[in-house]
C-alpha cells in the first residue's frame, strides 16, 4: 500500500517496483494519499489490511 502523493518516498521509485519482487506481491494505491498514510489514513488502511489478511 502506497499513497500515490508521497513526496518523501515516491511511489514509481519505491513501491511500483518492489512490489514486483515478490512472487504473489501485489500494490493497493491510494490516489493523493501522501507519506504519512498509516497516521493520518488509519481508519482506511486498517480496513483494508484487515480485508488483505482474512482473504
Amino acid at each position: 500500500m502506497h499513497g500515490d502523493d508521497d513526496q518523501i518516498v515516491p511511489i514509481d521509485d519505491s513501491a511500483r517496483l518492489s512490489s514486483k519482487l515478490l512472487p504473489n506481491g501485489s500494490l493497493k494505491v491510494y490516489p493523493g494519499f501522501p507519506h504519512s498514510v498509516p497516521t493520518t489514513e488509519a481508519s482506511t488502511i486498517n480496513a483494508d489490511l484487515l480485508e488483505f489478511i482474512r482473504s
